[in-house]
């Protein structure tokens, strides 16, 4: 999986009672577009993540 900064995520829920949560990536930490990213999801929280099988990447076309 490769992503840049700017790019938006997806991180599916897992169960019928979980939202999917979304959130935009900050920074990429890994070399090539690898991971861990650096994402602020929409309500503002603030981590690091290693992408599961539930994570979608939306590339940002115009840039960051």
């Amino acid at each position: 999986m490769k992503a840049a900064a700017g790019d938006r995520i997806t991180i599916r829920g897992t169960t019928v009672e979980s939202t999917d949560r979304h959130g935009l990536i900050l920074e990429v930490k890994g070399t090539d577009g690898a991971p861990p990213y650096h994402v602020r999801f929409d309500d503002g929280h603030e981590t690091i993540i290693f992408p599961g099988g539930d994570f979608v990447v939306e590339r940002n076309e115009g840039g960051p």
